[in-house]
C-alpha cells in the first residue's frame, strides 16, 4: 500500500499546484447563452404517483418528475458519464439513484446533456437552465438540493463550489471528485503500461496531430474480448496489470482498459490535443514481493508529453477549489474499479485546505462495484443530508448505517 501511495506523489503535488491557478477560472461553457424554453411541446404523463414531463431543451433531453405528494422542494440530479446520448422514457421509473428522493416527496429534474462523454460544460449550463425553467413553470421550490452519481458526483461538487446560492446541500454518489488531472492521468498511465506489456494490441494511445483527434466510437464487445484474450494468454503480464491497477480480476482489467481507451480519446477530442503526460509518473506495485518488475516497466514504458493548450483544458475541467459553503455528503463503495476509494482523500484535503472541512463528510458501504449503492442506502444518505442542513448535525463519517 505504501508503494502505491508513493507512486502517486508527483501527481498529487502537481494537482495541488494546479488548484492555485484554477480557482478563479469559470468553466468555458458557463458563458453560453441558452434558450429559456423547450423545443416544441413537452410530453406530459400523469400517473398515480405523480407527473412526468419530458422534452428537449437546448438540444438536450430532459426529465422532470413531480410527485403527487410534492413537498414543494426540489432535487437537481446529474447523471454520470455516458458514451451514448441520454434518452428519457416517461413510462420508465426513475433510477435507484434518484427514486428515493422522489419517494420522499421531492421533485426531481435531470438533463441528458447535449454532448456525450466528459460533458462538464454542457451539464452545468444546461442543468442550470433546466432548473430555471422548472421554477418558471412549477414555482420556486421551498428548498433545493443537488445530487449526482459518478461524473454527476463531480458535477455536484462543481455546482456547490461555483453556484452554491440556489442550493442548501448536496449528495455525491460514487463521484469522481478531486482533480480530474489526477484521475485521468492515472488512467492514461495505466493504459501506457498495458501497451508496454501488450504492444500493438490497441490503437495508438496518442494519435498524430494530423488525425484531428476524432471523437471515439463507443466500446464494443470485440475489443473487450481481444483484451481479455491477451490477458489470458500472458498471465504474468496480467498479474502485473492487476497489481498496478489494484483490481481483483482479469475481467476488471479488461473492462477498465477498454473504458480508459474510450475516455482518453474522448478527452483528447474535447481538448483538441493530448492533455496527458506520464513523463514524471513513477510506476510501482506491479509485484508486491519485488521491485525488479517495477524497474523494468519504468525503463520500457513509453513516455508521452502533453500539449500545453490541451493540458490547460484538462486542468480547467476540473480542478476543485474546495470552497464548499454548503454541506456535501459523499457515499462510495469500498471497491470501485472506476473511481478507487484511495483517490477520494485528496478532495477531502483540498476542502480542508480551503477552510470548509466541516461541510464535507465521506461515507462508504460494504460492496464491490462502481455505484453499487442500493436505493435504500441512497435514501438513508439523503435523509442524513436533510437532517444535516436542517439541524446542523453532520452525519458520522465512515460506514453508512
Amino acid at each position: 500500500m505504501q508503494s502505491k501511495l508513493r507512486s502517486r506523489l508527483l501527481l498529487i503535488t502537481s494537482a495541488a499546484v494546479a488548484i492555485l491557478f484554477s480557482v478563479a477560472q469559470p468553466l468555458p461553457g458557463q458563458r453560453q447563452k441558452l434558450a429559456k424554453d423547450p423545443t416544441g411541446t413537452p410530453d406530459i404523463l400523469h400517473t398515480p404517483t405523480g407527473t412526468v414531463e419530458t422534452g428537449t431543451l437546448n438540444n438536450a433531453a430532459y426529465r422532470i418528475d413531480v410527485p403527487a405528494n410534492w413537498n414543494h422542494s426540489l432535487v437537481v440530479f446529474y447523471h454520470g458519464y455516458s458514451e451514448t446520448p441520454y434518452v428519457y422514457h416517461p413510462p420508465h421509473p426513475l433510477s435507484g439513484q434518484n427514486r428515493p428522493m422522489f419517494d420522499r416527496g421531492y421533485a426531481v429534474i435531470q438533463s441528458g446533456y447535449s454532448t456525450t462523454g466528459w460533458a462538464l460544460d454542457q451539464a452545468i449550463t444546461e442543468t442550470e437552465n433546466l432548473r430555471r425553467y422548472f421554477i418558471r413553470k412549477y414555482g420556486q421550490p421551498r428548498e433545493t438540493f443537488v445530487a449526482g452519481g459518478s461524473m454527476g458526483g463531480l458535477l455536484t461538487d462543481i455546482t456547490l463550489e461555483r453556484n452554491p446560492k440556489p442550493y442548501i446541500g448536496g449528495l455525491d454518489l460514487c463521484g469522481a471528485v478531486g482533480p480530474t488531472y489526477e484521475s485521468f492521468t492515472r488512467r492514461f498511465a495505466d493504459r501506457a503500461a498495458f501497451d508496454s506489456y501488450f504492444p500493438g494490441l490497441l490503437p495508438p494511445l496518442v494519435p498524430p496531430p494530423s488525425s484531428g483527434y476524432p471523437a471515439p466510437s463507443p466500446e464494443n464487445e470485440a475489443s473487450k474480448r481481444k483484451i481479455a484474450d491477451a490477458l489470458k494468454d500472458h498471465p504474468a503480464a496480467a498479474s502485473a496489470m492487476r497489481n498496478l491497477m489494484s483490481l481483483h480480476s482479469d475481467a476488471d482489467v479488461a473492462h477498465m482498459i477498454g473504458y480508459y481507451t474510450f475516455v482518453i480519446a474522448d478527452y483528447q477530442h474535447k481538448a483538441g490535443g493530448n492533455p496527458f503526460d506520464n513523463r514524471n509518473y513513477l510506476y510501482t506495485g506491479t509485484n508486491p514481493t519485488s521491485t525488479a518488475d517495477d524497474n523494468k516497466l519504468n525503463d520500457t514504458v513509453h513516455r508521452y508529453a502533453a500539449d500545453p493548450a490541451a493540458r490547460r483544458y484538462l486542468i480547467d475541467h476540473y480542478t476543485p477549489n474546495g470552497r464548499l459553503t454548503k454541506p456535501m455528503l459523499a457515499l462510495h463503495t469500498t471497491y470501485d474499479p472506476f473511481i478507487p476509494g484511495t483517490t477520494l482523500a485528496l478532495y477531502g484535503h483540498i476542502v480542508e485546505q480551503a477552510g470548509f472541512g466541516d461541510h464535507y463528510v465521506q461515507q462508504y458501504v460494504h460492496r464491490d462495484g462502481h455505484c453499487a449503492i442500493s436505493p435504500e442506502e441512497v435514501g438513508i444518505a439523503f435523509d442524513e443530508l436533510v437532517t444535516w442542513v436542517h439541524t446542523g448535525k453532520a452525519p458520522t463519517p465512515g460506514l453508512l448505517h
